[in-house]
This record gives C-alpha cells, sequence and structure tokens, in this order.
C-alpha cells in the first residue's frame, strides 16, 4: 500500500469543535482523502494523556472509552459521537515500542479527552474510524516523542493514518479570554496576536515546511531550545505531538517529502492553530 501523509493539527480550544473555521474545513478535507484511500485505522498521540517512567508509554485499550467534558461546547456536538477503539492496532503498537526498547504497556481504563475526539469528529463527522491512541511521557522529552514516532513508522506503510494532536502556538497563560468568556466569541482579534506568537509560528512553519527526513526530526526537536518557545508553550505538553509526527515522518526514506500549511485559525488573539500535513497521497 502506498505510504500514507503525516498530520501535525493544533486543536486550539474547545470551542474549535462548536465553531465553524478554515482549520475545521481542513481536518474534514483531511478525514475525505484519507477514507478514500481506504486506511485501516488511525493512530494519533494528544497532548492531555501522559503516564510517568523513565522510558514508559501507554496505549489505549479500553473497549468502552468514555469522553472527558468539553467546555464551552453544547453536548450535542459529541455526546452521541461513538468511538470506535482498535485493540487489535493498540497491540501492534504495543509490540512495534517493545521491539524498540520503550516500556510500554496497554490501558484499559483510559477515557479520551477532547485533544483526540474533537479531531475525530472534525475529521470523520459521519463516523470514526478504529483509532489508537498513544499516551505523551511526563518528562516530556522531545527526543523521546521523535522516538516513538519513528517506532509506529512501518505503520504508516501499512495503510494506518497517524496523526498528532498539539499546538503551533500554546500558551493558556498569554491568551486573551475575555472575548470568550463574556461573548463566547473565541475568535474576536481586538489587537494582533504578540510578537512572541508570531515568530514562534513562523518559525514552526519553517522547520516543517523546510526540512525533510532526518532533518526535521532535527529541526523540530531543537524548537525547544528557541529563544520564543517559552512565550509560545507555557508548558511543554502541546509540543511533543509535533516531535512524534516528526518521527513518523522523518526517516531517510522520507528525505524529499516536506511539510505544508494546509490551514490556520487564531484563537483568544495569541493561540495560533496550525495545521501541517507532511507527505501526500499516491
Amino acid at each position: 500500500m502506498p505510504l500514507t501523509p503525516v498530520h501535525f493539527f493544533s486543536h486550539g480550544s474547545t470551542m474549535m469543535l462548536g465553531e465553524e473555521s478554515e482549520s475545521a474545513d481542513f481536518w474534514k478535507q483531511c478525514g475525505d482523502e484519507a477514507l478514500a484511500h481506504g486506511i485501516k485505522g488511525v493512530i494519533m498521540m494528544g497532548a492531555h494523556w501522559d503516564c510517568v517512567g523513565h522510558d514508559k508509554v501507554e496505549v489505549s485499550m479500553n473497549p468502552k472509552p468514555g469522553k472527558s467534558p468539553v467546555a464551552y461546547v453544547h453536548p450535542s456536538k459529541y455526546l452521541n459521537y461513538e468511538l470506535v477503539p482498535d485493540l487489535r492496532s493498540g497491540k501492534k503498537c504495543i509490540e512495534l515500542l517493545a521491539n524498540n526498547g520503550f516500556e510500554v504497556s496497554g490501558n484499559d481504563k483510559f477515557d479520551w479527552i477532547h485533544d483526540t475526539y474533537l479531531i475525530l469528529i472534525r475529521m470523520f463527522p459521519e463516523k470514526c474510524p478504529p483509532t489508537t491512541i498513544i499516551s505523551l511521557n511526563a518528562r516530556f522529552d522531545p527526543h523521546f516523542h521523535m522516538r516513538v514516532g519513528a517506532a509506529l513508522r512501518p505503520l504508516r506503510e501499512q495503510g494506518y493514518l497517524i496523526v498528532g494532536s498539539g499546538g503551533a502556538v500554546h500558551n493558556l497563560y498569554r491568551n486573551v479570554w475575555s472575548p470568550m468568556l463574556k461573548y463566547s466569541d473565541n475568535f474576536a482579534q481586538e489587537t494582533p496576536p504578540g510578537d512572541w506568537a508570531m515568530e514562534f509560528r513562523q518559525t514552526v512553519e519553517d522547520a516543517i515546511s523546510q526540512n525533510s527526513g532526518p532533518n526535521l526530526r532535527r529541526a523540530i526537536t531543537r524548537l525547544m531550545k528557541h529563544p520564543r518557545f517559552r512565550d509560545a508553550h507555557a508548558t511543554d505538553d502541546h509540543f511533543m505531538a509535533a516531535a512524534f509526527v516528526s518521527g513518523a515522518a522523518g526517516s531517510e526514506e522520507d528525505v524529499g517529502s516536506y511539510g505544508r500549511l494546509g490551514a490556520e485559525t487564531w484563537e483568544l488573539t495569541n493561540m495560533c492553530n496550525s495545521q501541517f500535513t507532511i507527505g501526500q497521497w499516491t
């Protein structure tokens, strides 16, 4: 089967599930393309589930996962959406990760969080495809998460779609919340974004669009040393999905396969939700 592309999506605030946007349209387009090419399932890493342990990573193996509630979104947008956990593919992920030296186990109690099912609902509104979720590691080492993606890269050759759901610029402490809290308007832009947000947003796009193969992995992992990183990410969790994606799309075989910006939505003045695809359907 032809190699599948890889997506790094910025899921933004919970209101990205309830409000229409350019990013939502792009997520739906990516889902339609995936279904048209007959994907076997989706392998996702989000930003809200992590586990403790030096080399520890967990794989979702709950046969009937619940959904963590979503703030500022009417329940009708997500309550009736049936999640489809893929336990068979979860076992494949566990085997691949174990063979690559990770301390890995299944988690049969984990309930899914909006960082992943928000994207699934937007990509596949009619029906959730078989999906496996991979946890973060609480040390938030970009090289660790890049290696997780690299270990799972063979699944792209088997028809699985790999998705990282995090954020290009995601600092909740520097967002402007008042329009959302007062008027339920997450897209209000009374002032331009901060220069720190604009600079780091451009740096992320440059890293993804101008590097391929192992250079992509180097470009993404070193962004945590960028002088604007801590402004753009008060916590490291939402950047780990980018490192994961760089591993899944950054092998020697991926040289020449560059990423591209498919859509972008600014929220809460300073949150930049950039949507990237690396590789293409053939």
